[in-house]
């Protein structure tokens, strides 16, 4: 037989799991966004189909992506992690540059019952800073080859 006190330490510490559990849960879902692929990155007037490649390059490898394959109409890459992967498409010509979802592993990727795919935070967080990274490559070399 267990004694008294033994037995209102555990019922105080199943009450307290019962009400952590929720939150916890809770805070999981909070890691989540819908997936949503970055609007389109307009290319400045007159840059040429290279240019605009060593911009995506240089955008994807700044922020710690490899290129794991090039096609005549884009470049895939893969983002590694301790636990983690993603991989993307980014699709260019001379007239807009557009990144797409491809796979990952461990970002909390699903579709949900009415279509949408949701991922981790983090993996939104990523394509907004890539976005902006190409963009920026983009407005420096067009800077740099009219200049």
């Amino acid at each position: 037989m267990m004694p008294a006190s033994q037995g209102k330490t555990m019922l105080r510490s199943r009450r307290l799991l019962l009400v952590l559990l929720p939150l916890l849960l809770l805070t999981m879902a909070f890691r989540q966004k819908p997936l949503i692929d970055p609007p389109p990155i307009a290319v400045p007037a007159g840059l040429t189909a290279l240019q605009v490649s060593k911009a995506v390059k240089g955008g994807l490898i700044g922020r710690g992506w490899a290129v794991t394959a090039e096609q005549s109409d884009g470049v895939d890459a893969l983002l590694t992690g301790n636990d983690y992967t993603a991989k993307i498409h980014v699709a260019f010509d001379t007239r807009q540059i557009r990144i797409t979802y491809v796979d990952s592993t461990n970002l909390k990727y699903e579709v949900k019952k009415n279509g949408q795919r949701m991922i981790h935070t983090n993996y939104m967080n990523w394509m907004h800073y890539l976005s902006d990274d190409i963009g920026r490559n983009l407005q420096l070399i067009s800077a740099g080859a009219s200049g």
